[in-house]
């Protein structure tokens, strides 16, 4: 079942994303070389609760971390420890807070210090598909029209969608119906109404789409070692148009 949001639900959701979206913004500015993984995760979540939220990664299904932090071929749900950010990493950092009842949840991929062309499309090419997808978040438009947005787009540019993790339903729940696969058919799903909320992810490899999951259970990486990228937006659909829940103020 999707749960529509009321107005003043969805307004609630957006202070949620901003608490996110803010935390993000500062993660991003502490990304140099000699920071370790475990460093980030304690700033995302002292500024997620300094923000009036708690962490909604943080023991959710035994994650033992309030960040999601992926480096090169890790895909998503890398867990913060030792690890030292160097010159020339992909760095993916996921994070959700929980505020007032509902969640916010958003993602962005950065490239530390100098990459080559390639890794800079690579990301480039998942911000824009991303804002594909999200451009068909409109009422009357169908749910794999979203999922048709982004598959075309990272396609075109000769790049692959990761298949096996998808975005989601979201609200009082962190993960609700339905499930946005990055690849589908157009005019095919659910008829898109106002008041839906959707957490947008795509999911993007350099080589094949295949992934698997490492021996910690949660760290998922691309089967062949290529480099990934992760984008993700909460978003409502809203009568006047796609509206980003997740964007800072």
């Amino acid at each position: 079942m999707i749960h529509i949001k009321s107005k003043k639900q969805i307004e609630t959701m957006r202070s949620a994303n901003r608490i996110v979206a803010r935390t993000l913004r500062i993660l991003a500015k502490n990304l140099e070389p000699g920071i370790t993984t475990l460093e980030l995760d304690k700033i995302a979540e002292s500024e997620i609760r300094a923000g009036g939220a708690t962490p909604a990664f943080l023991g959710y299904r035994g994650y033992p971390a309030s960040l999601c932090i992926s480096i090169n071929e890790e895909v998503v749900h890398g867990i913060p420890g030792s690890r030292v950010i160097k010159s020339g990493d992909v760095v993916s950092m996921d994070l959700g807070s929980v505020y007032d009842g509902f969640c916010g949840d958003s993602a962005l991929t950065v490239a530390v210090g100098e990459v080559p062309g390639p890794t800079k499309k690579l990301i480039s090419v998942t911000k824009e598909a991303l804002e594909r997808g999200i451009d068909a978040m409109r009422v009357g438009n169908r749910l794999y029209d979203i999922s048709a947005a982004i598959q075309q787009h990272v396609e075109a540019n000769n790049l692959s969608v990761v298949r096996q993790f998808v975005g989601h339903g979201i609200g009082k729940e962190m993960h609700e119906d339905p499930q946005i696969p990055n690849y589908g058919k157009p005019g095919t799903g659910v008829r898109l109404k106002e008041g839906m909320v959707f957490a947008i992810e795509p999911m993007v490899n350099m080589g094949g789409w295949e992934v698997r999951v490492l021996d910690d259970d949660w760290t998922v990486v691309t089967l062949d070692g290529s480099l990934s990228a992760h984008f993700e937006h909460t978003v409502a659909v809203t009568s006047d148009g796609p509206d980003i829940l997740s964007l800072p103020d």
